[in-house]
């Protein structure tokens, strides 16, 4: 496989059949609410087993039993504070993973921080530092520690989440915007580097979407005009499904 990077840019129109993600182990960062839940719930509804992995527990318990009540299934729960979680952390649940004999199919960066919206001048230290620990190390610790069990899987899918401004700069979302591009590159790395394996790497980006980030970033928008998370997983459930093997280093729109 060699990754041919943005060459498939706009959104797709794609329907994902029933059995889409049989004995298939997904796990999904951010997992607790907005795009993370939702696309949780459908790859449950889609035949995988899924590993909740967030920072509020009451959050992801109450979406694992949502998925027990709908699908009669259990989800695995991970707490997890991206924001300030040590590397012997990542390590300890990895292990934990290991002992289970859990293998991956997928992989869901979802998980993000916006930070706060100002002129590059004023972007205080903090805030930066906490972006990129949320955005890019995490990104970086979870893929670097989890990648002998997505090695284990079935032609194992990790997609990390991305944005517009992620692939152009845009004034004054200094922080975001520099922690996307550098999420972009570190999938391209992957993707390059496990080229002649079965393994993929790819990035979507959501675009406007009824969340709570985006109501920070935008909280004078009429809501009713965006997508629900919902309505925008079409391009996940490709990329987690057999029908994208051969895709990989790409860069998705989901709308």
């Amino acid at each position: 496989m060699i990754p041919s990077f943005y060459k498939r840019e706009a959104q797709m129109d794609y329907i994902a059949p029933t059995n889409l993600l049989d004995n298939k182990t997904i796990l999904i960062t951010g997992a607790g609410d907005g795009i993370g839940k939702a696309l949780a719930i459908k790859c449950a509804d889609l035949g995988a087993k899924v590993i909740l992995l967030g920072r509020t527990l009451s959050k992801l318990a109450a979406v694992a039993d949502h998925i027990a009540q709908l699908h009669k299934q259990t989800a695995m729960v991970i707490e997890l504070d991206l924001n300030d979680a040590t590397e012997e952390r990542y390590m300890t649940f990895t292990q934990q993973l290991t002992e289970q004999q859990v293998t991956l199919d997928g992989l869901v960066h979802n998980a993000s921080q916006l930070g706060k919206l100002s002129p590059f001048i004023d972007i205080d230290y903090d805030t930066w530092t906490e972006v990129m620990q949320t955005n890019v190390n995490a990104g970086f610790l979870i893929t670097k520690h989890l990648l002998p069990l997505l090695q284990a899987g079935t032609n194992a899918s990790t997609i990390f989440t991305t944005s517009s401004v992620g692939h152009k700069g845009r004034a004054f979302w200094g922080t975001y915007s520099v922690s996307k591009f550098a999420t972009e590159g570190m999938m391209q790395i992957l993707a390059d580097e496990y080229a002649d394996t079965t393994m993929r790497f790819n990035a979507v980006n959501p675009g406007g979407t009824r969340t709570s980030m985006r109501a920070s970033a935008y909280p004078d928008e009429d809501v009713n005009r965006l997508k629900t998370p919902e309505e925008i997983l079409e391009t996940y459930l490709y990329l987690l499904g057999d029908d994208s093997l051969e895709v990989t280093g790409q860069r998705f729109n989901a709308q």
